[in-house]
């Protein structure tokens, strides 16, 4: 499956190998996610007090041995501790893809636990700085609604502005790159299969624009795949957004062992002592 975006990795968390060297490098939005997505979220997710969950789907022949069971797919699920809000890891599960990009991660909440149904979405694909992907879960915990919308698309504009990111001159209310026009944040419409809460997303006719949400990636080369996606439904709340808008755009350093080949010329190096 495929939801396209306005513009090979592996199946599962992995980890570097930590007799490479280190570097601080920047700018952040082009500096992957150092191959260790997985636990970059998880280990946020557990100082959180979140609970992770392993979801293994199998084949076992009767009178099998569990050991000998034949795994087909596993993914893990994070859930908050009021169960309001949940990250699961489904890059083994066979997920569909975004701006031609496995999805890593997708991140829910719903409004109450009388539903089981999720009001928003999120998805990240691989690539996406594991420190930004923290800081929006964060943020996430820390609302007591994690639902509720309490402020208007601006702030989502103002959180990269400030970093000296530039407004789409195009959509000047709805949009901002990079200085080097390489990543992008475009308030639109929201692309097929992404999970919506919104009542209208699924009344919407074939010649009716939908429910518009933000959609944020990294296009190093023009015409080139990504580096990475990510989408937000449009019910995700502006300031979640704007939190990770605000850690893309951050000019502070971050520590990479690998550095994606698109843009490993791009970035500013600096030893790690």
């Amino acid at each position: 499956m495929e939801a396209p975006l306005n513009p090979s990795h592996s199946l599962g968390p992995s980890t570097p190998n930590r007799a490479q060297p280190a570097y601080w490098v920047g700018p952040r939005h082009l500096a992957g996610d150092d191959g260790r997505l997985y636990d970059a979220v998880a280990d946020t997710l557990a100082g959180l007090n979140w609970t992770s969950l392993a979801i293994v789907r199998g084949r076992q022949a009767p009178d099998e041995a569990p050991e000998d069971r034949q795994v087909l797919r596993s993914t893990v699920l994070h859930v908050s501790p009021d169960t309001l809000r949940w990250a699961q890891w489904v890059l083994p599960d066979e997920p569909f893809h975004l701006g031609g990009l496995p999805i890593a991660w997708q991140v829910c909440a719903r409004q109450d636990v009388t539903t089981p149904l999720a009001q928003w979405s999120a998805y990240f694909t691989p690539d996406v700085p594991g420190e930004v992907l923290a800081e929006f879960l964060v943020a996430l915990d820390a609302r007591d609604q994690p639902t509720a919308a309490f402020t208007g698309p601006e702030l989502v504009l103002d959180a990269v502005t400030a970093h000296g990111w530039l407004r789409d001159v195009d959509q000047l209310d709805a949009g901002a790159t990079d200085p080097t026009f390489t990543s992008h944040l475009s308030l639109g419409e929201v692309p097929p299969l992404i999970q919506d809460g919104d009542p209208r997303a699924l009344t919407v006719e074939a010649d009716e624009a939908g429910p518009v949400g933000w959609q944020a990636w990294a296009e190093p080369v023009l015409g080139a795949p990504c580096l990475w996606a990510g989408s937000f439904s449009a019910s995700v709340p502006h300031d979640l957004v704007a939190a990770f808008a605000a850690s893309l755009s951050s000019t502070a350093p971050v520590l990479r062992r690998v550095l994606p080949e698109s843009t490993r010329d791009r970035l500013l190096r600096a030893p790690a002592s």
